[in-house]
């Protein structure tokens, strides 16, 4: 009980009216006063434009909270408080929680940030790059690999094209006791090499919504560009369209090439990747975008008529994040749903197998059923 009363007495600040009348202890009293900072819009002084506050108080909610909670709370800090100087000191970005909305935050604020503290926001984008990489990578490989081995292998291959172990499991049943050995009466091959299978062209809004999306997306871009049978292109736009394909080697370098925020021309960007498919019936486009279109939106539609009917698939992602869809343009979405292109959004832990299903040319409605995930009409 008296638990209880001491969580309420924390939410309500303590007031004259809070009600509890409970007293708190020293440490209790410190994380009132850290919640205070932030949340106490009556407050006069708060955490004011003091760096040496700032920092004292990413210290102190780093001691006081669990690490999932500080990343909330720096997130509210950005918002509620506009604490941009957060970005802009080597010690505060020394204290922060890395995380993925940290990374976008740092990427919006790119060109902006003082060369001294550069290196500190790189080693912070690296550090969640890293992680990142590491949870998503295998998923991805798996995923996509195992498609394309599945729709590559054949019965009939050259010597240097068999699959040993596939071969040897498919022909246990003709095991020679007497000779000790295997008769392969039937062969399994990964087919011919080609230097690539199939393509793909990840093509991103960088509106200022969409920051964990681009995040996400640079990651799951770089994990692809390492998958031999894919090639895969990046192309990121707001009303200008840029091509950060070489960049794919390097995600940390990547992000810090995007800047976000500005206009968005929906049709300059598809007008572009039109120009770079070169074989439209092994190409899937991935559209990231919120579909509201700044540019010329007739001409957008038109975009999407000509690669569908190419026979490229598009698929248009209105976020690809942990954090739900966002307001989107409807018009469109209903417009891009009578051509037969899925518009939806995706949590990054379904990205891989989306993926494999686009390059198989499975139906896309079906597995976003499977998934419990609605297409938008």
């Amino acid at each position: 009980m008296e638990e209880n009363i001491r969580r309420w007495r924390l939410i309500l600040g303590g007031e004259t009216n809070d009600g509890t009348a409970f007293s708190l202890n020293k440490e209790d009293l410190q994380v009132d006063k850290t919640l205070e900072a932030l949340y106490d819009s009556t407050r006069k002084g708060g955490l004011g434009a003091s760096s040496p506050n700032v920092s004292r108080w990413l210290g102190d909610i780093r001691t006081y909270f669990p690490a999932s909670v500080v990343q909330v709370m720096q997130k509210d800090a950005l918002k509620r408080l506009n604490l941009t100087e957060m970005l802009f000191e080597k010690e505060m970005l020394e204290n922060v929680e890395p995380d993925v909305q940290l990374v976008a935050s740092l990427m919006t604020l790119s060109r902006v940030i003082p060369d001294k503290t550069k290196d500190t926001a790189r080693q912070v984008v690296r550090k969640v790059v890293d992680e990142l990489m590491k949870k998503l990578s295998q998923p991805m490989h798996q995923a996509i690999s195992g498609s394309l081995n599945r729709s590559i292998r054949n019965r009939r291959p050259r010597h240097n094209e068999i699959n040993w172990d596939l071969t040897i499991r498919k022909n246990l049943q003709h095991y020679q006791e007497d000779y000790k050995t295997i008769i392969p009466q039937t062969l399994m091959g990964y087919g011919r090499k080609r230097s690539s299978l199939k393509d793909v062209i990840l093509c991103i809004d960088q509106s200022g919504s969409m920051g964990t999306s681009v995040v996400y997306s640079g990651i799951f871009g770089a994990v692809m560009a390492s998958i031999p049978a894919v090639q895969t292109r990046m192309v990121v736009f707001d009303t200008a369209v840029a091509d950060l394909t070489e960049e794919l080697q390097d995600p940390v370098e990547l992000l810090f090439g995007v800047q976000l925020g500005g206009g968005t021309d929906i049709n300059a960007a598809l007008t572009y990747c039109g120009q770079i498919v070169t074989r439209p019936a092994d190409t899937v486009l991935v559209l990231i975008t919120d579909l509201y279109e700044g540019g010329d939106e007739p001409g957008m539609r038109k975009r999407f008529t000509e690669l569908a009917a190419s026979g490229v698939q598009v698929v248009v992602l209105l976020a690809l994040n942990d954090e739900g869809a966002p307001s989107y343009d409807h018009d469109n979405a209903q417009f891009l749903a009578q051509l037969g292109i899925p518009v939806f959004a995706c949590t990054p832990d379904k990205f891989p197998d989306l993926m494999a299903t686009a390059l198989s040319k499975q139906d896309i409605a079906q597995w976003a059923a499977k998934e419990d995930i609605v297409l938008k009409k």
